[in-house]
């Protein structure tokens, strides 16, 4: 939507008065322009990706933990994850969120830890 005239004839009389000058009437000009005209063309809504965390008991075969995180939340989630499993530290940990900033989708992680009877798998999904 075009700027209206009165506002346009106010700015270019501030210009003519040397109020304001050119380059900043053109600010003003762009300011008061519609957000439809200066926003950059709307894309398509963008998928979801996630990361699905699941602990399975390996004694009693079925799930100890399931969590669903947003990507953008990962890798505090990833922290908190490798309370329940250790063995996701240091450079391991480095390397899953590397590994999630690469991946499209799919199984990321899947280790057994014998000593707690335990399967942790580790995927990447989109919604």
């Amino acid at each position: 939507m075009p700027v209206p005239a009165e506002e346009r004839d106010r700015i270019l009389r501030l210009v003519e008065a040397g109020q304001v000058s050119a380059a900043e009437a053109a600010r003003l000009l762009d300011a008061l322009a519609s957000p439809a005209e200066t926003a950059p063309p709307l894309r398509a809504r963008a998928r979801q990706r996630l990361v699905h965390i699941r602990v399975t008991d390996l004694l009693l075969n079925r799930p100890r933990t399931s969590v669903t995180i947003p990507v953008e939340l990962i890798e505090v989630g990833l922290r908190l994850a490798t309370r329940l499993a250790p063995q996701i530290s240091g450079s391991a940990l480095e390397q899953l969120l590397h590994a999630i900033a690469q991946a499209s989708t799919g199984r990321l992680l899947d280790f057994q830890d014998l000593e707690e009877n335990e399967r942790v798998e580790i995927f990447l999904e989109e919604r």
